[in-house]
């Protein structure tokens, strides 16, 4: 019986022992075939300038649509400061004109 068991656990130990060798075996291959994808990814070329190109010219375009924003706003600021320099102008005269008697 003791012999049966120990006939038992050798068997069992070598049945692990090939499912490890399988497995080292399927491992190796696995990465082999990783490194040879990693190297086909980084020797194939990438369509980087045309990512860039479209960054560059997205990002101009917003700074001239900024640009454009910010004159315009000027041109603005400009008018209604004129507009209202001119209000008050007349007001005062307006004033002036009340106190003074004069319609």
């Amino acid at each position: 019986m003791t012999e049966e068991i120990t006939n038992s656990v050798a068997a069992i130990e070598a049945e692990a022992e090939k499912i490890l060798e399988e497995a080292r075996n399927r491992a190796r291959q696995i990465i082999l075939e990783a490194r040879e994808e990693a190297r086909n990814i980084l020797s194939s070329q990438l369509p980087l300038n045309e990512v860039k190109t479209e960054c560059v010219k997205i990002v101009n375009e917003a700074r001239a649509e900024a640009d454009k924003k910010t004159e315009d706003s000027e041109k603005k600021a400009a008018e209604i400061r004129i507009s209202a320099d001119r209000k008050a102008k007349e007001i005062m005269e307006l004033i002036v004109s009340i106190i003074t008697g004069r319609s």
